[in-house]
């Protein structure tokens, strides 16, 4: 269709309609089907096959990768979570007792996977505020599905005072189990709210 038919047709719809339709796409389309590549577009698709091909060369990334990377984020997630009013009661034996036995159960985890999964393996961006357990969870990117969920609960066993109950769930039994990481002592008195 002739251009000059697309914008009389354009500008009769804006009017009639006092603007409120918008045109039809197909109008409002300016290239014409008979465009050849130019030069430009051909250096452009040059580029990103460039790109492509670089992507490609990507190295994999091994299982002590991640561990490495989801420690990093265990420590900062934790610390998030436990706000300013926990953190510095709890830190030092978070880091001393707690941390380990995490990089330990991601060790021993992304062992038994193949290589190729541990490519889509990420952490999960935040912890959960409020009373919610969760720190953070290890997932299958490509999925979507969790694979561990590492979480701490706040104990008060009678005339003891409170705990924070370290522990993690496994997809392996559907996350019922509660594998302990650790407890960590606060006081007698109900600790606040996490992320405060």
């Amino acid at each position: 269709m002739p251009a000059w038919i697309k914008k009389t047709l354009v500008a009769l719809i804006t009017v009639f309609t006092f603007g409120l339709v918008t045109p039809p796409s197909v109008l409002l389309d300016t290239s014409s089907k008979a465009d050849r590549p130019t030069r430009q577009s051909l250096e452009k698709m040059d580029e990103e096959q460039q790109t492509e091909e670089e992507s490609a060369d990507i190295p994999e990334i091994t299982p002590e990768d991640f561990i490495s990377y989801a420690v990093e984020e265990a420590e900062k997630q934790s610390m998030i979570k436990f706000g300013s009013k926990i953190g510095p009661v709890i830190e030092k034996e978070f880091k001393s007792t707690i941390l380990p036995r995490i990089e330990d159960t991601l060790a021993a985890f992304t062992e038994a996977l193949p290589s190729e999964t541990v490519q889509h393996l990420a952490v999960s961006p935040k912890p959960k505020g409020g009373e919610n357990e969760k720190i953070f969870h290890v997932y299958n990117s490509e999925s979507g599905k969790d694979l561990l969920r590492f979480h701490v609960r706040r104990d008060n066993p009678p005339k003891d005072g409170y705990y924070f109950n370290f522990h993690y769930h496994s997809t392996e039994d559907n996350f019922l189990a509660h594998n302990d990481l650790g407890k960590i002592y606060w006081s007698k008195n109900k600790p606040p709210q996490w992320l405060s």
